[in-house]
């Protein structure tokens, strides 16, 4: 694998920087902006709809859109397996499944980390729940027959750019065992329409559980592999490390994590709310990938004491779940906090361990308020 450090050394593209891929935390470069121009957040106010509005859910594009033209589309399944090509029609005219999943990106939270990664500046809205419809992916596979030397299913999309200084298509890999899994679906529609283009039309995947990178946009190809796959989106990114130099651990399932609907009213600027003093109920939603969300608990003054939110059933077994706390606001000026904890007995942090690329970030949301 050639590290960053390398990858740097060779980059034909201008640096953003000074070179070490990080920056103060309230310094953003324009590059920087203009990728947030790009990839929408979902307003935390659409936290309020238990499915979010297409036009709300947050958006990641790597490289560009493509154009796709469903007429003249098709994916081929290959590689060790028996080869197939699917229409749109083909796929669209078997059993089909309709699940609402909860999608996060993987670096969402990353501009909240001090030194910050350069990359999309995310703060906490790279998050949303859809109602994905699509046809079961692991009765492709054994319709098609996997051959017994295949170790990984390998998604490329249409998708093309640079990365890392290297040209790829995107694409990213799942065992064969979790590729299987009865969950993971080839999308076609969001929330009962054809999929956008911005969100992968004419066909994606959906990987319930993961973080949002797993689900390939724009599907072209999926081909049963010898593996471990070592392209750049698996190795170059997506991982818990520390340095340029370190590899880490690969970014995978969602950690739990809970958001608060802003209360009040914000300043434009600043986003500092303001609240009416009297009985407040605060809401949210939280989350916690392929676990449940077991207890939601709020803080009305900076993470000091805690008490236990009421929780609302999730909207499906890979789906968030609400919750709501009342408050009996006094005039003041306070920081509201809410962290949730899962079935495993995971609890989000109060300060963020630190990732040379900013992922997996869950740590606990802090909202600056003002009684009067």
């Amino acid at each position: 694998m050639l590290t960053v450090t390398r990858q740097k050394e060779r980059s034909r593209f201008p640096e953003i920087g000074d070179g070490t891929g990080l920056a103060p935390s309230d310094a953003f470069f324009r590059e920087e902006l203009a990728l947030a121009l790009r990839n929408r957040g979902m307003p935390l106010e659409g936290l309020r709809y238990p499915i979010t509005p297409t036009g709300m859910h947050y958006l990641l594009v790597h490289f560009d859109i493509p154009y796709v033209d469903a007429s003249e589309w098709r994916v081929e399944v290959a590689g060790l397996i028996n080869p197939i090509s699917l229409s749109l029609e083909d796929l669209r005219n078997r059993p089909s499944v309709k699940a609402p999943v909860t999608m996060e990106c993987a670096g969402n939270g990353r501009a909240l980390l001090e030194p910050r990664p350069i990359s999309q500046p995310w703060h906490l809205e790279a998050v949303g729940t859809a109602e994905w419809t699509g046809t079961p992916l692991r009765d492709v596979l054994k319709e098609a027959g996997v051959k017994e030397e295949a170790d990984e299913i390998l998604f490329t999309g249409l998708d093309r750019g640079v990365q890392g200084d290297e040209i790829q298509d995107y694409q990213r890999s799942l065992t064969l065992d979790e590729a299987m899994r009865e969950e993971v679906l080839l999308v076609y529609e969001m929330n009962g329409r054809p999929l956008e283009p911005q969100h992968g039309y004419p066909l994606r995947l959906v990987v319930p559980g993961w973080y949002g990178m797993t689900s390939v946009k724009w599907l072209a190809r999926i081909d049963a592999i010898r593996g471990p796959f070592e392209g750049y989106q698996m190795l170059g990114s997506y991982r818990y490390s520390q340095n340029p130099d370190d590899l880490g651990e690969p970014v995978t399932l969602q950690k739990v994590r809970s958001l608060m609907i802003p209360p009040g009213i914000p300043d434009f600027a600043t986003r500092v709310r303001l609240i009416e003093a009297g009985e407040v109920t605060l809401r949210g939603r939280a989350w916690a990938g392929r676990l449940e969300v077991k207890s939601v608990e709020v803080s009305t003054d900076g993470g000091g004491s805690w008490s236990a939110a009421d929780l609302e059933e999730p909207a499906g077994p890979f789906a968030w779940r609400g919750w709501q706390y009342g408050w009996q606001a006094r005039p003041g000026r306070y920081q509201l906090c809410v962290r949730a904890r899962d079935s495993a007995g995971n609890a989000q942090p109060f300060e963020q361990p630190w990732t040379y690329l900013g992922m997996g970030n869950n740590m606990v949301q802090r909202v600056d308020v003002i009684v009067e």
